[in-house]
């Protein structure tokens, strides 16, 4: 029972096909080329953090900074696995996380000033 469906279903399609492939136009033209990207002058990487590598006797931190703003500090122990303290807000709070998932940011809005 299925054959005969899957058959009715093909010999009614084939005369559709034929069909909307005699309505291609004839003068169709190729798509011109894709412009190459602009480039960035004067090396302005806005988004591209400023890396400082800090070697100290048991550990290696680097430093992520933005606009000159210190945001993220990469530790990584002599023995251990590296670490990372994130900015949670402008006022100087941070928090660890370790692995590739950021951690949870609870926002923090303020609503009234007395």
């Amino acid at each position: 029972m299925r054959r005969i469906r899957l058959f009715l279903a093909v010999s009614l399609m084939l005369p559709m096909m034929a069909q909307a492939a005699d309505n291609i136009p004839q003068d169709l033209e190729p798509l011109p080329d894709v412009p190459p990207p602009p480039m960035v002058l004067d090396g302005a990487g806005a988004d591209e953090p400023e890396v400082t590598i800090i070697q100290k006797d048991e550990e290696t931190v680097e430093e992520y900074r933005i606009n000159g703003e210190l945001y993220m500090l990469k530790i990584t122990p002599k023995h251990g696995v590296p670490y990372y303290l994130q900015k949670e807000d402008q006022d100087g709070g941070w928090s660890r996380f370790d692995g590739p998932s950021p951690p949870l940011s609870i926002p923090k809005w303020v609503i009234f000033r007395f």
